[in-house]
């Protein structure tokens, strides 16, 4: 149609022309976004090629999600097109985000399991602005803390909120809300406070940029030496800690100035060590480890390793030498006293046939079996079969007086029976050289090298049994005989996270030997 020389469509027209329903632009005409040129004689719409033009790019607007108020307010340019943009792309980013929020507080529930009361304090806690979460972390310090003479501290937790990125991953929203979580944990505030009690009673005040730099720099150092002596396969209630502890001790005691103590603490010695000891046990609690890492993790900071490995190494050296040498002074008493436990059938003979069993049992393990769990806590049976050649290795080499240093190397191998029987064999042979018996190693005299390997072999051969299925009644005679022995020698151990075992477990009266002698040393016995 043209009037007037000027080219109009029908609406059935300009749809085939854009591809909108009529309807669609029925609509939109009576809404004034696309008035029509006119109507035909018979009240038909029609429309100037300038509508369609307002039709393609409503159409536009519409299709990147803005309203029908913001399209009209472009069509009849009561603001710019680069106007409304910038104000729907914010729209946009606001949405964004709590969609991103919603889309990780759902991916938390997955992984979490989370109760329907727990999803809607996960949903509250997720959409929380800055100023909100800042206002929880303040009054969660204000109610720990409270009075408390430690400004330093106070400034430092103070100074740490979490500041969620403006586009947080799924882990940081779910490292805030786990956090969020933590903060109600009256064992956290518990823990907190009771670190700040004990700095306002021993160190009050403030504290220099030098001195937290010279503590962070103690404590990078001590777990430096524990990480050492844990990769050179030192157990911390073995003699061999207290050089570990010594060198700790050293180096902390002239960070200890401003300390206030009953004791005197300028040098190595019981004063010292119990102070040590009591200030790891103070900031030892894994929950106040684990609100330092998910602050860094949300803020996008270093997240610094763990400590409770180390630091439960450190208490336990502690612990069993709360002097200089007291570990190996206990052990050389105990080495030179009471008669042999092996007589009449003596001890190499005792090793031997224990040494023959245990080979049996890692005979009859392939390597399909490997992955298997143990009774060892995060041992599973490959992890097992080669400790169990390193305790050869190691007892051999110290008979011979060159002990190994690899004990983090794999010492299996692609054959792990032949690695075992090699190391058994290169065992005897060290122990039947004429006079090991006699020889001292340290505090021990050489026939508690032996006695070590034979007990190391029958409880590390209760847990190769269990964890593969097999009778656990190996070679009962030598396990009653070793009972006793066990019980002299690790009786006194602390039993805590960071031992070498668990506290005694109990078990039926009728049990084996074996069994009773698992027990011992910590193995659940069922």
């Amino acid at each position: 149609m043209c009037v007037q020389d000027e080219v109009l469509w029908s609406i059935g027209e300009v749809a085939r022309k854009t591809g909108l329903s009529v309807k669609l632009i029925r609509h939109w005409s009576e809404m004034g976004l696309v008035p029509p040129a006119g109507r035909t004689a018979a009240g038909y719409r029609v429309f100037a090629p300038e509508s369609l033009a307002r039709l393609e790019l409503a159409r536009t607007l519409r299709d990147l999600g803005l309203g029908l108020q913001a399209i009209r307010d472009v069509l009849d340019r009561e603001h710019t097109l680069a106007e409304v943009a910038a104000a729907h792309a914010d729209a946009l980013e606001e949405q964004i985000r709590t969609l991103r929020s919603q889309q990780a507080v759902l991916r938390s529930v997955t992984r979490r399991g989370t109760t329907a009361e727990g999803l809607a304090f996960m949903n509250r806690t997720a959409r929380l602005t800055a100023v909100e979460r800042r206002t929880i972390i303040h009054e969660f310090v204000a109610e720990t803390l409270g009075d408390l003479d430690v400004p330093t501290y106070r400034r430092g937790l103070l100074a740490a909120t979490p500041e969620l990125p403006d586009h947080p991953t799924d882990e940081q929203v779910d490292a805030w809300i786990e956090l969020s979580e933590l903060v109600t944990d009256t064992g956290l505030r518990s823990a907190m406070r009771r670190m700040a009690q004990y700095a306002a009673e021993h160190a009050p005040g403030e504290h220099d940029d030098d001195a937290l730099r010279a503590a962070q720099q103690v404590t990078d150092d001590w777990t430096e030496r524990v990480h050492g002596a844990m990769r050179e396969g030192i157990a911390p209630d073995s003699p061999a800690a207290d050089a570990v502890v010594a060198a700790i001790v050293a180096v902390w005691l002239p960070t200890q100035t401003q300390i206030r103590t009953r004791d005197e603490v300028h040098a190595d010695g019981g004063p010292a060590r119990r102070l040590l000891l009591e200030q790891l046990e103070v900031a030892s609690d894994v929950r106040v480890e684990r609100y330092w890492q998910l602050l860094c993790f949300i803020n996008g900071a270093p997240v610094r390793p763990s400590l409770a490995a180390a630091g439960n190494w450190l208490m336990t050296a502690l612990r069993t030498n709360p002097e200089p040498g007291a570990r190996s002074t206990e052990l050389g008493a105990l080495y030179d006293a009471g008669a042999d436990a092996w007589e009449p059938e003596g001890l190499l003979d005792a090793c031997e046939r224990v040494l023959r069993t245990v080979g049996g049992l890692v005979s009859v393990v392939d390597p399909g079996m490997f992955a298997r769990p143990t009774p060892c806590a995060d041992w599973d049976v490959r992890t097992l079969l080669d400790h169990l050649v390193w305790e050869n290795l190691l007892w051999s080499g110290m008979a011979n007086g060159s002990p190994p240093s690899d004990f983090a190397a794999d010492h299996l191998g692609e054959d792990h029976v032949a690695a075992f029987h090699a190391a058994a064999h290169s065992a005897l042979t060290a122990f039947r050289r004429p006079g090991m018996l006699e020889e001292r190693y340290g505090p021990a005299p050489g026939r508690r090298l032996v006695e070590q390997l034979v007990i190391e072999m029958l409880v590390h051969g209760w847990d190769l049994a269990t964890a593969i299925g097999h009778p656990r009644d190996l070679v009962p005679d030598l396990a009653e005989a070793a009972l006793p022995v066990v019980q002299q020698i690790y009786g006194s151990l602390p039993r805590t996270a960071g031992g070498s075992f668990a506290p005694p477990q109990p078990v039926r009266s009728d049990a084996t030997a074996l069994d009773r002698l698992a027990g011992c040393l910590g193995r659940t016995v069922t």
